[in-house]
Order: C-alpha cells, then sequence, then structure tokens
C-alpha cells in the first residue's frame, strides 16, 4: 500500500499533504517527500519547485500549477485553497508541493486551516527552508560564534513596508535573511539605512540555490539595490545581510587560491 492509498471502509474524503520541495536539489528533499511525490496522484505545485523535482511524479499524475512571480498570480491564495478542499472532498488524495517548506513564508498555515475547517485531514512534511540551503550552497553560515548569535527571517513583498518596524532585526551580531525581496531591494536598503544600519554592511544575494545555475553576488548595503537591478537577479533568491557573509566571501577566496596553489603544484 502506497501513501496515499485507502483503507477498505474508509471515508470517501482524500487528504491533503503540504510537502516541503526545498531550494531546488532533489538530493534536499526528504525521504518522506521523495516517496510521496512518486505515489502522488494529483500535485497542486508552486512554480518555484525545480523541474528535477516534478520529473520524480508518477507520468499519470495530474499536475496543477498555480505558480506565482511578483504581481502576476494565476490563482489568488483564496482560490489555491478552496482547490485543495474540492479535489479532496471529491475523494482524491491531494500533494501540495512548494518550493523551501511549507510553513516558512509558504502561506501552509492558511492552507492547513481551509483544509481542517472542511473536515479535511493534512499532514505537514518539512523541507528546508529556502535560507537555509542558500547558505549551505553559498557556503555562508547564518550564524556564526564570531560573528552573529542571532538570525531573523523576514518578508520583503508585504504592504506598508516602510511602516514595519524592522529595529534590531540587523546589525552587529546579528544576521537578517529577506525573503522575496527583489522587487523592493532599493527600498529595503534604505529602511534599514534609515533605521541606523551601516550603508557599508555586508550583505549577499543568493540566486537559484541549491541548483545548477546558482549565483552568489555579494556587496555592501548600499549596494544592494544596483546590484540586483544591474545583474537582474530573478527569483528564487534570498538576501543575506550582515557579518556572516563578508566572512564567508573570505573563505571562499582562500578556498579558490589553495584551490589553485594545488593545481599549481600538480
Amino acid at each position: 500500500m502506497n501513501a496515499f492509498s485507502s483503507s477498505a471502509g474508509a471515508p470517501a474524503v482524500g487528504k491533503v499533504w503540504l510537502v516541503g520541495a526545498g531550494p531546488g536539489d532533489p538530493d534536499l528533499l526528504t525521504l518522506r517527500a521523495a516517496r510521496l511525490i512518486m505515489a502522488a496522484k494529483v500535485i497542486v505545485h508552486d512554480g518555484l519547485v525545480d523541474p528535477r523535482i516534478m520529473a520524480m511524479a508518477p507520468a499519470s499524475a495530474r499536475l496543477i500549477s498555480v505558480a506565482k512571480r511578483r504581481s502576476r498570480h494565476t490563482m489568488p491564495q483564496d482560490e489555491i485553497n478552496a482547490l485543495l478542499v474540492a479535489e479532496a472532498l471529491a475523494g482524491r488524495d491531494v500533494l501540495r508541493l512548494k518550493g523551501g517548506d511549507p510553513f516558512i513564508f509558504g502561506r501552509g498555515g492558511e492552507e492547513a486551516e481551509a483544509c481542517a475547517a472542511a473536515g479535511v485531514a493534512v499532514e505537514v512534511v518539512p523541507g528546508i527552508s529556502a535560507a537555509i540551503g542558500a547558505g549551505a550552497a553559498a557556503l555562508l553560515p547564518l550564524t556564526h560564534r564570531d560573528a552573529a548569535s542571532v538570525v531573523s527571517f523576514v518578508s520583503g513583498q508585504c504592504k506598508g513596508l516602510s511602516d514595519q518596524n524592522w529595529a534590531g532585526l540587523a546589525g552587529v551580531g546579528r544576521t537578517l535573511v529577506i525573503y522575496m525581496g527583489l522587487a523592493g531591494a532599493e527600498r529595503i536598503a534604505d529602511k534599514l539605512i534609515a533605521d541606523g544600519l551601516s550603508p557599508e554592511t555586508p550583505m549577499a544575494v543568493v540566486e537559484s540555490a541549491a541548483r545548477p545555475d546558482m549565483r552568489v553576488l555579494r556587496g555592501s548595503l548600499a549596494e544592494l539595490g544596483a546590484i540586483v537591478d544591474k545583474q537582474r537577479v530573478q527569483s528564487p533568491a534570498i538576501i543575506i545581510i550582515g557579518a556572516v557573509t563578508a566572512r564567508a566571501d573570505a573563505a571562499a577566496k582562500d578556498q579558490e587560491l589553495r584551490q589553485l596553489a594545488l593545481e599549481a603544484e600538480q
């Protein structure tokens, strides 16, 4: 019996799995996520789920895209909620596949609440979050004994950004990770500088973390908007602000120099 099979005499209502697909690399899926994907009959998926992960689904699976890209939504969130409920009430088990982790800026909480309100069973399968995946892929620790003992996650894509209180989220001994911050990168930098953060604070933008086309772009906070614009950074991307990014940059350069020295000796 696979994960989506129903036992004899079970009610006709299906079940919804909220599954984290991680930052991109299929090898970073949890075993449970991989098993569910390979057994799924209906997959409702985001646009940022890596194609290599989607290719793991059975050829017979029905794939429903609810992709979102900056200001362009194929389906509003309340309609996604309704879709999950409708599929389950029709007796179908549904795998809701999300990039990163369902409960970290993935609106998994809203979907779980909608299912529970309709009497639909829900199970959450966590994934490696975009921030954790980006840090690991870029050899960039979000915390470091000599640089940061606090890390904060915030969303840069929301209304009233200038009115939000980010005091204390960034600065000495702290790392600030910004999800969905590309469109407002310049405003985010201006906001943090206006709140007292030094324009010279080091930062990094990790684009397409844990994927073959990953890029790591480093600079100062004051340069954030220009880097995103000039380098034409695309989603998925994470912005990391704090001293850990400078340490990672130095470590990467040291590693590169050591590798060059080894190659010269051969």
